[in-house]
């Protein structure tokens, strides 16, 4: 009788791997850079509010584009890739799973624009630069939370866990945000996000601070658009679901 697979202890799909090492060749091909060099990549590269005043919008036409996601890819110091990471790690990895290469990567491109347009919003003038990849991040956190927690059968957090969900088309939003484990999670996640914006003193990202509301901005464009990536078929209705947990449970 042939033994059971066993799942990997370190299981973290292609995607994730390939992010996180651009991410540490960009910040060590900036630890060599001198303070000039290092100021025109943040210049180019980092998101800063500044650039989209009335008098400065269109000087520099392609960091007006491109920085939107581009900042993702820049953190101020190694602890904060590696915090990154960590939860890239925990959340992207089932995301990517389920999303595939392509769709994932738009995912965290469209999350990261929506971290930046929230951090803008909120911090209009400001010329301190916004980097790290936890705008993204919070996207794949709320992405994640559209379809582990409310798949009927749900196993836990653990590879059995996520394996299953995988195949599991998720619920609407409505249904999604009814679960008990959603509300708590959705719950907590805000109050430590808003006890940051009040003065929690932890991390650095924008100016010394962690930047919560491109955290707020890409979680709820992760929460709000992960239909528009996910490839499984949607249940539409209270019915759908019913019908669908009423043949889990068959």
């Amino acid at each position: 009788m042939p033994r059971p697979r066993r799942q990997p202890v370190f299981n973290v799909p292609a995607v994730i791997t390939a992010l996180g090492v651009v991410m540490l060749v960009v910040h060590g091909v900036r630890s060599l850079l001198g303070p000039e060099a290092d100021t025109w990549v943040l210049l180019q590269f980092a998101f800063i509010p500044a650039r989209y005043e009335p008098a400065y919008i269109g000087e520099a036409l392609g960091p007006d584009v491109w920085t939107f996601v581009s900042y993702a890819f820049l953190h101020g110091s190694l602890a904060h890739i590696g915090i990154n990471l960590l939860w890239m790690v925990a959340f992207g990895s089932p995301v990517a799973r389920r999303f595939g290469v392509g769709r994932f990567l738009a995912f965290f491109a469209v999350t990261a624009a929506a971290g930046a347009v929230a951090h803008l919003l909120t911090h209009q003038g400001e010329i301190v630069p916004l980097v790290g990849a936890s705008g993204a991040i919070a996207g794949f956190m709320a992405g994640a939370v559209r379809f582990i927690f409310a798949a009927p059968g749900f196993a836990g957090m653990g590879p059995q866990g996520f394996e299953h969900t995988m195949r599991q088309p998720a619920a609407p939003l409505g249904v999604v945000l009814r679960d008990r484990r959603v509300i708590g999670f959705v719950a907590v996640w805000f109050l430590i996000n808003i006890g940051i914006g009040v003065g929690l003193p932890v991390g650095t990202e924008a100016g010394g601070t962690i930047a919560w509301q491109a955290h707020i901005g890409g979680f709820l464009a992760g929460l709000l658009l992960f239909p528009l990536f996910d490839p499984l078929p949607r249940l539409r209705s209270d019915a759908d679901v019913d019908r669908f947990f009423d043949g889990d449970r068959a």
